[in-house]
């Protein structure tokens, strides 16, 4: 029996130093962990459970990943899949075997596989063992692992070094019974990896965490076989690379020394790694290795020894040093030289060394990664620039590039004027410096359309083609014009059924033109009563220009001017109306298309108050309050639905055009109980001008508009929002949490008390002069709805005729989108900007997800309407306000690409007005001027020149400006239009062809993307 134990002893002794047993029986059991990929999703997959590196890369959160990109119409097209062992042992709680990624992170190609953007954590490592010098190797070995690279015995198992694991158990369960010091730590380097990458907050909790630890440790150091002498190298490379360092701001989190050099002490990798070479006898090497030890020595508890507590790592590293030499790794030269020198981490300054980023040549991998933030459900860059991700865009970077650059060179004059942007109706006497450009293009696919540019030259992180809210003038005539002949579809397909008796017999209000010509058009009986001969009746139909006339819109009285005086004077078609881009034809277009919805619905209150005396009236009014007032309920909840509460009030001031009273009444309905302090900043911060409203008058107003003045409806009319609209605010603003079912159910006395003033006969005049407000809002509400199928990116419409020259604002990528809808038939298919997703490759979590083909597309006009627009706007290009671009596309062949567009320049300004009309301030808010069009049947987008704040006076710039812009940038665009066309020239060639007066070109072929 003695003699057995003394076997076993000497076996296990033998088994402790050489793990030769361990080797077999791991290795042998690693043969049968592996995985491979496959097309379509996979069943045999383990996702991590939330860990440091498996929630920083993305695996831990890939299935919620999966689930939001399915949602989208994305799909796998291919996913890795678990060997049953290696399914066995996930199950069982070991982290999943395989050889771990050091450094990854998300990677943006573009529709070629061309870099479009790339991000790479840590930056800076050891490529291998080599690479890792010496005396640093050495003294983490010292501190942490000494055995570690023993070579004494290759099948050493590196996740247990016995002799320390005894002493750190005794002395844990002395401190456990006896209590007293902190047991020293038993990991070894193997363990600590396992640990910080995917133990729960990289932490050992539990001695089930330890096992769990070392199990996961030792069968990774197997998987290649029984000798682990490569794998132990690998594992000191792989420490020094990734262990954790604390976070810092302006970076984020730290791993490895490499980046834990440059972070906390500003020190370059390279000259770092030179320092501690050799002899380490040059100049600097004392602090550098002294900085190095420290980081060692802090990865215990990083986050204080890195901030307050660095004069306590002051004396560890002091004191390691004295041992350190003790033991023959340094010398003692180096060590005095190191004790002299003072450690300062946090004054680091290795965020100031990094290059500056320019916000514009990154706008199109910022437009992919907000998109794609979106589709994963995380808005924070930080958070998705760490993940182990490549994504393919729908974007061509040669092109980008290209366009970028010329949007940038054009600040400068000389370059400015070659281009054919200074002069009349363009640059003028302005500084080209102060322009923003603004460049969108996509191109129409079968099911999708694909974004193939999108830039600008604003050296900020905003995005000026989707971010910013902009008054882009006459464009809006274009949405106007859509709604128009929308209607016009709507009455063929009620009208054209009809009998002549049955029309002779349609009951239509005097206000309510369109439906008047509707009737009268096949009254008289047409040869073709098909819809496109309707709409090209309806583009035919005459309007005057004269701007003589005042208009009661928006709660008030207005006039219009037109842009060219010649128009003054003219009474002209819709069609002529569009090329000139003639205000007055479309504001009167506009209020045609307001009376239409006021009075298409039959027994609207629109005709029912035309009569004081009518009988339905008092019936009505229950009726319409309920119905009507739970209408407009839904459609406010959906406008404020999920807004952040601070900002309720924001958005529904962002719906008027703020003036004292307006703003006044919205406050003290909004704030009931706000100061007078509070009310005046209030006014003062939302108001154009901050001196506007002199101080008494404030104060006279904080009382005149109190809640116990005014009715709901009194309100509402004051502040120029439906009333509904304004008692929903201030209701959520009281109640945050309210569900729409309670918001209804309170606002039932609101709702039958905002509709009771109307039907009263007492000074009808005035009241039916309020109730014109009133109805005029549901109109352009039922606008607003048919501006949103068009791609109309806000939540409501100004509810006056101006809307039709700009007044709403809009979006250069909104007005893109509906150009696609009216190249497309129709037809409102979405944009795709990513085509595809690799997550985690080379991984067990190997993931490729695609575009599905399930695509929703939405049939938002009739393909006839789509079509009428079409040619209108061709019109437009080919003898209207853009026919500089009327050959700007040109095949190789020399054929000419048709283009259709349409022109918009918005001027806004702030003016105060004395009595008697006279202009006492005039401040310059903003001047833009864009171009909304299409090339061809496959490519469409848009060019915006925008001037913001005072500068915006010193330009009279037009459409003309972006129109020429887009004829400059037609050479460089030809690849993409025409495969395989090749520009000739430098990067700005001037032209002798009249309208054609520069091009710009690549210095190197572009090749077309595919779609």
């Amino acid at each position: 029996m003695l003699v057995l134990l003394s076997l076993l002893v000497g076996w296990g002794v033998h088994e402790m130093r050489t793990s030769s047993m361990q080797a077999k029986i791991f290795s042998d059991l690693m043969a049968n962990v592996h995985y491979k990929v496959e097309p379509g999703p996979s069943k045999a997959i383990r996702f991590p459970k939330d860990s440091p590196y498996d929630e920083r890369l993305g695996y831990a959160n890939m299935p919620d990943y999966l689930n939001k990109l399915k949602a989208r119409d994305y799909e796998v097209a291919a996913q890795a899949r678990f060997s049953p062992k290696m399914v066995e042992l996930s199950d069982m709680g070991v982290f999943t075997t395989y050889r771990e990624k050091t450094r990854t992170g998300l990677n943006i190609s573009d529709c070629r596989a061309q870099p479009l953007f790339s991000a790479t954590y840590p930056e800076r490592t050891y490529d291998n063992f080599k690479q890792a010098p010496t005396a640093l190797v050495q003294s983490l070995l010292f501190i942490e692992n000494r055995e570690l690279l023993d070579s004494t015995y290759p099948k050493r198992n590196p996740a247990v070094e016995w002799d320390r694991l005894s002493k750190a158990v005794i002395e844990k369960t002395v401190s456990t019974v006896a209590g007293g010091a902190r047991a020293a730590g038993g990991s070894t380097l193997a363990t600590q990896i396992e640990k910080y990458r995917h133990s729960p907050e990289g932490r050992t909790g539990s001695m089930k965490d330890k096992l769990q630890q070392m199990v996961s440790a030792t069968l990774r150091a197997y998987q290649s076989g029984e000798d682990t002498t490569e794998v132990r190298r690998q594992i000191v490379v792989d420490y020094l690379n990734t262990v954790p360092l604390s976070a810092k701001p302006g970076y984020g989190e730290v791993n490895g020394i490499g980046d834990g050099m440059w972070v906390w002490y500003g020190r370059d990798f390279n000259e770092i790694n030179r320092l501690l070479s050799g002899k380490m006898d040059q100049p600097g090497s004392a602090l550098a290795f002294k900085e190095a030890l420290s980081l060692l020595i802090a990865q215990r508890r990083p986050s204080y020894y890195l901030g307050d507590g660095d004069a306590d790592l002051e004396n560890l590293a002091n004191s390691h040093l004295r041992l350190l030499a003790q033991a023959g790794i340094i010398t003692p030269q180096l060590r005095d030289a190191a004790l002299k020198e003072r450690l300062h981490p946090a004054a680091g300054n290795g965020l100031a060394a990094a290059a500056p980023m320019s916000f514009v040549e990154r706008k199109a991998s910022n437009s992919v990664r907000n998109h794609l933030a979106n589709l994963l459900g995380d808005n924070r860059m930080y958070n998705l620039d760490r993940l182990d991700l490549n994504v393919v865009s729908t974007l061509d970077s040669q092109a980008q590039k290209v366009v970028t650059q010329l949007l940038q060179d054009l600040r400068d004059p000389e370059v400015a004027q070659k281009a054919g942007l200074t002069g009349k109706g363009m640059l003028g006497n302005g500084d080209p410096a102060n322009v923003v450009y603004s460049f969108t293009l996509l191109e129409k696919g079968k099911d999708v359309n694909y974004l193939r540019l999108q830039t600008d030259n604003y050296d900020q992180p905003l995005d000026i083609n989707e971010g910013a809210k902009l008054d882009l003038g006459s464009t809006a005539k274009l949405r106007t014009l859509v709604t128009y002949l929308d209607i016009v579809d709507q009455l063929h397909k009620r009208l054209s059924p009809m009998s002549p008796e049955e029309l002779k017999k349609t009951v239509v209000a005097p206000q309510d033109k369109l439906s008047q010509w509707g009737v009268e058009y096949f009254l008289a009986k047409p040869k073709d009563m098909s819809l496109d001969a309707m709409l090209q009746a309806a583009l035919d139909r005459q309007y005057s220009g004269n701007p003589g006339e005042t208009f009661f819109t928006g709660g008030g009285v207005h006039t219009f001017g037109n842009f060219s005086k010649e128009d003054n004077g003219r009474i002209m078609p819709v069609r002529e109306a569009l090329r000139r881009s003639t205000n007055l034809v479309f504001v009167r277009l506009m209020r045609d298309i307001v009376k239409y919805y006021m009075f298409q619905a039959p027994g609207s209150s629109a005709s029912l108050l035309q009569d004081a005396d009518d009988p339905r009236r008092a019936a009505y009014l229950a009726r319409f309050a309920d119905k009507e007032g739970k209408e407009f309920m839904y459609r406010f909840w959906a406008k404020y639905k999920g807004k952040p509460t601070e900002e309720l009030d924001k958005v529904l001031v962002g719906s008027i055009r703020p003036t004292p009273v307006r703003l006044a009444n919205i406050h003290r309905t909004v704030f009931p109980n706000a100061t007078l302090a509070e009310f005046s900043a209030y006014l003062k911060d939302n108001l154009p001008s901050q001196n506007e409203v002199p101080e008494e008058r404030l104060v006279k107003m904080y009382d005149q508009y109190a809640m116990d003045k005014w009715s709901l409806a009194d309100r509402g009319y004051l502040a120029s929002v439906h009333p509904l609209e304004l008692w929903m605010v201030a209701y959520l603003r009281a109640n945050p949490k309210a569900t729409l079912a309670q918001v209804v159910a309170a606002s039932e006395k609101e709702r039958q008390e905002v509709y009771q003033w109307l039907f009263k006969t007492h000074r009808k005049h005035a009241q039916d002069k309020r109730i014109a407000g009133l109805v005029e809002m549901e109109s352009f509400m039922a606008i607003h709805r048919q501006w949103k199928k068009m791609g109309y990116p806000f939540d409501s419409l100004v509810p006056s005729y101006a809307t039709t020259l700009g007044a709403s604002a809009d979006r250069p990528a909104a007005l893109a989108e509906m150009m696609g809808i009216i190249i497309n038939d129709g037809v409102r298919q979405p944009t795709q900007r990513i085509s595809s997703l690799h997550f985690a490759s080379g991984t067990p979590y190997e993931t490729l997800v695609k575009r599905g083909g399930t695509t929703t597309k939405e049939q938002v006009l009739s393909p006839e309407v789509a079509h009428a627009v079409a040619a209108a706007i061709r019109e437009v290009v080919s003898d209207g306000t853009a026919k500089r671009a009327r050959q700007a596309f040109v095949k190789s062949d020399g054929t000419v690409i048709p283009v259709g567009g349409k022109t918009g320049t918005g001027d806004q300004r702030f003016e105060v007005y004395a009595a008697g009309g006279r202009v006492i301030e005039s401040r310059f808010v903003n001047r833009s001027a864009t171009f909304v069009f299409n090339i061809g049947e496959r490519f469409f987008g848009s060019m915006t020149a925008y001037v913001h704040g005072p500068e915006s006076k010193n330009y009279d710039f037009t459409s003309a400006l972006p129109v020429q812009l887009l004829t400059v940038l037609a050479p460089s665009l030809m690849p993409l239009i025409e495969p395989g066309a090749v520009p000739k020239g430098g990067v700005i060639a001037v032209s002798h062809n009249p309208g054609k007066q520069a091009a710009v070109t690549p210095k190197t072929p572009l090749m077309a993307c595919g779609g």
